[in-house]
Formats: structure tokens, sequence, C-alpha cells
């Protein structure tokens, strides 16, 4: 039973999922400098025109007015994302020029203060960044993850270069669709996805699942730790994934190796997990244009739990990744979470902060993890330079604050390392990708 309530031009009703991001940019905004914020960041072998891309980006920017909306309730309570008629504000390019550009490291305090700088209102979801000099770049853009999962952050960058080439008169905005009905029906099968849900929840949160101690402090912000491998590595890495894992299984074979060096970690802590639990990120989208699901989120979850025996060898953890993952994808779990997460849209963000905290005992996961594959190529020029990367630098819900994100571009796979400041040193940071590299 239940109705459906179509949306319109001027409001584009939440999903469940889109409701869970909400609750985790709340969440991180009480507890660190910003919310739930990430940042996609093109290295380039050339430097670009400042004052051209400023000009490009505000035309682009103006053709997507819902890129300065914000969260409302309808009166029937269900959250809506609010579009203004047009897009009034200018964009937010920050320019820095470096005398030296050698290596990632020299521009990097300007990626992560871009990353943690809060946005300056509640109609502001990105900003950008251009850091250039010796002949190289390094563009950024952050955004706010209420409208733009990373997939999406990645195609509308994709969306911006096809507008370089194609001017102000194109119609790029054309066949992005926005709208989303609110859904209030089938509350039968919304309440069985969560009694599925909820005995999943309880299996993972028994006994607790170990994670890193968070630092006090309500103004922290995060750092990162790049870790790009060449060509050639990232093919051998992708061979030890068939070998070790099968074919096409690269996400189970990274988590496997990641779940390692993350005992490791624990073990120099200290610390002696009973167990590893480990959200992972899934795409639902399917495989037409994305512009039909390019803003907001388009992601479910799978569950994994790693005991400590089953940490002894690689193959032991890669084999228990792999039986979850099958387990869990036939019996629908993914859609589970996305029906279920429905249910969560009457709840206020300050009841869902202390929901989040229940089953785990504030503990909601040991780290974080997402692997974004392969995924359509896309072409490597951008404003007459080439992109030798790209990369993401997400913000990891506090706690467990520990994030590791793999993606491929162009024949090589980056990792990136996310941590709350304080949660671990540098030398567990090299340690970590010491082994790393060593497993993969």
């Amino acid at each position: 039973m239940g109705f459906v309530i179509p949306s319109s031009k001027h409001r584009r009703y939440l999903s469940g999922a889109d409701w869970i991001i909400n609750a985790l940019d709340c969440m991180l905004k009480t507890v660190t400098c910003a919310g739930n914020m990430s940042q996609i960041v093109f290295m380039l072998d050339g430097e670009i025109d400042e004052p051209l891309l400023r000009s490009r980006l505000e035309s682009f920017i103006r053709k997507f007015p819902v890129v300065e909306g914000r969260v409302s309730r309808d009166l029937n309570l269900t959250p809506l994302w609010k579009i203004p008629g047009k897009a009034v504000v200018g964009v937010n390019l920050d320019v820095h020029r470096v005398q030296a550009f050698s290596s990632l490291n020299d521009v990097f305090s300007f990626l992560e203060n871009g990353v943690n700088r809060l946005f300056k209102d509640e109609n502001e979801h990105l900003s950008f960044h251009l850091v250039q000099g010796g002949g190289r770049a390094c563009f950024a853009m952050t955004f706010d993850h209420r409208l733009l999962d990373a997939r999406g952050a990645e195609s509308f960058l994709h969306l911006f270069r096809q507008f370089l080439t194609e001017g102000d008169e194109s119609r790029i905005e054309e066949g992005v669709c926005l709208t989303a009905p609110a859904c209030l029906s089938d509350w039968g099968r919304k309440f069985i996805a969560g009694r599925n849900l909820n005995r999943k929840i309880i299996s993972l949160s028994k006994p607790t699942p170990d994670a890193l101690p968070v630092p006090s402090g309500n103004d922290r912000a995060f750092r990162y730790k790049v870790v790009s491998f060449g060509a050639d590595e990232t093919a051998k890495i992708y061979d030890n994934a068939d070998n070790s894992a099968g074919f096409m299984m690269e996400m189970p074979y990274l988590l496997a190796v990641t779940v390692q060096a993350v005992r490791g970690l624990f073990q120099r802590k200290g610390m002696a997990a009973p167990n590893y639990v480990v959200p992972v990120s899934l795409d639902m989208r399917g495989s037409g244009d994305i512009r039909q699901e390019l803003f907001f989120n388009h992601v479910s979850y799978l569950f994994f739990k790693v005991l400590a025996e089953e940490t002894v060898d690689l193959k032991s953890t890669i084999n228990t990744i792999k039986q979850q993952m099958y387990d869990q994808v036939k019996s629908g779990m993914p859609a589970d979470v996305a029906e279920a997460c429905l249910l969560t849209r009457i709840a206020p963000l300050s009841l869902m902060k202390k929901i989040f905290r229940i089953p785990f005992k504030g503990r909601i996961a040991s780290f974080c993890f997402s692997y974004l594959g392969k995924g359509p190529s896309m072409a490597s020029g951008f404003m007459g330079a080439e992109i030798t990367n790209i990369f993401h630098m997400p913000r990891v819900p506090v706690p467990p604050g520990l994030g590791f994100f793999f993606n491929y571009f162009n024949g090589r796979l980056t990792m990136v390392v996310s941590y709350i400041e304080g949660l671990i040193e540098d030398e567990d940071i090299q340690m970590l990708e010491e082994r790393m590299r060593e497993s993969l």
C-alpha cells in the first residue's frame, strides 16, 4: 500500500542512500572540521589558462542549477533537494602558484586544505582548485557527497571537458535527469528488507569489531597518502588478482591485501582485533548513459567480516571475502540495503546519528574501502594539457576515520589512504605502503 509523489523541476525527492549520506555529513560536521566531502584530482603534464578555466567553469555551472540546491522537507515529511530556478553564485576557484612541481608533495598542502574546508553555506556544494608552476598543473574539484558520488563526480568533470570542446551554445545539460519520485509505496517489501538488513548488522556486530581509537577534538582535518602504481606494476597487480582470486575478482583481491595490511597496523598499535568489519560501496547504476543518474547517490553496500584466524594468510582472506560476496549478492543484500534505507527518511538527522552508533557500540567499521574499477575510458586531454593521473580524496566517516580507496585510470592503479589527523603516524603510513606494495 502507498503512493508515489512525482518530483518536479524544482524538487528532487531523496533516496534512502541520499539520506544516509546526509546523516554521515551531519556526523562529520559534528566531530571534524567539515562534512561528508570528497575531492577528485587531475594531475596534468602542462599549465593551463587560469582566466579561461574560470570563465568556462562559470558558463558550465550555470547550466546546472541543481548544484546550488539545498535539503528541505515536503509537507509529507519526505526529504527533498530544493533546486533553484537558475544558478547565480559565482564559481569558487582557488588558484595557487608553486616554484617547483617535482612531485605530488609540492602541492599536497593545497589539496588537503581544499578538501578540509567547510563550504561557505548550505547552497554551496562545489569548489575548485588549481595549483601550477614549472610547466605542470594540478586541477581538483571538491564536492559535497550529498550532490555527487565518486562515479558521478568523474562523469560531471567528463561533461565539463566535453563542454570545453562544444562551447556555450551546446546543450550539454540535455539528458541529465534530476527528477525522482518520493516512492511512498511497497511498505511491506521495505520492512522485509529492513528485517534482513537488521539481521545482517547483528551478525556483524558480534563480537564488536575493533577499530583504532579516534583522537579527541572536534576540529580535526583529514590527511592523505597517495600511492600510485606504474603501468607495469598495475599489469602485474591485475595478473596477481586473476591468479589469486579469479577472473574479474580485483575487488576481493585488493580488499584482502588491505585487510592483511591493516592487521599489521593493528598489531603495531598493540591491538589484537577479533575481527575486521568493512563496508564496501557498490555502484547500483545500470549500463546505460550515466546522465540519467549523474547527480546524487546511486550506491549500495556489501558488508564483510573477516575473523582474526582468517587473516593468517592472503589466500584464506581472499576466500572468505569471495564467499561472503557471493552469499550477499545471491541473497539480494545490496537491494535490501537500498530498500531498507528508504525507511530512514522519516528520521531527523540528529536521530540518524544515534542510530548509526547503536549496533557496533560507536564503531561503525574497522575501516572503509572502495574500488572504482575499470570504468569507461576517458580521453586524457584537458585544456591543452594531458591528464597523467586521476585519484579521489574522500573524507571518511568518524569512526572509523580510516579508509582505503582504489581507482584505475589510463592503465594505472592508484590507492589513497584517508585518515583523520592523529589516528596514525607517518611511520604507520610508511609501514602500510610497504606492506601493500609487497603484497600486491
